[in-house]
């Protein structure tokens, strides 16, 4: 594995632990050259995913564009940073064994409307505010409007 911070080739491996979920492993890396320490996450990939954009285009999945997403989301709200991980988890694995190698960002979309909506209200306004690309002020109040009072859209 390569360092991170000074590009050496050959760093140990100093500590090897299950994540939460047991769906990868954390671990702890030491760097000989720059004495830097650094962590990685080995996961299983049943297959390689390619998304299919609105426009057609097709680029490989990207774990960590999702997380990132997700975490733009539920910035400032109560939500472990474990638990974010465990979602993308969840959505990774729905992806990979729904059985097609090519997915719809819409599907993507979907999948983490779906999540969201259960695990907090405001980080899943904030999503949809992005993917369904609101314009003006008016379509947030139309939105929230057709959550009603018990958070069913």
């Amino acid at each position: 594995m390569r360092c991170p911070f000074c590009g050496h080739e050959d760093t140990q491996v100093k500590d090897s632990r299950p994540t939460e979920d047991n769906a990868a492993i954390r671990r702890r890396r030491y760097c000989p050259k720059c004495q830097s320490r650094f962590t990685t996450f080995e996961r299983v990939q049943l297959r390689d995913l390619v998304v299919v954009k609105k426009n057609g285009k097709r680029s490989p999945f990207d774990r960590d564009k999702l997380t990132r997403s997700i975490a733009i989301a539920c910035r400032k709200r109560p939500i472990e940073p474990e638990r974010i991980e465990h979602v993308v988890n969840g959505i990774q694995r729905r992806l990979e064994s729904s059985g097609e190698s090519e997915i719809p960002s819409s599907m993507i979309g979907e999948l983490v409307m779906e999540v969201l909506h259960g695990l907090d209200p405001v980080a899943y306004v904030r999503f949809a505010s992005v993917y369904k690309n609101f314009r003006e002020v008016q379509d947030f109040g139309t939105f929230v409007e057709t959550l009603g009072g018990d958070g069913e859209p």
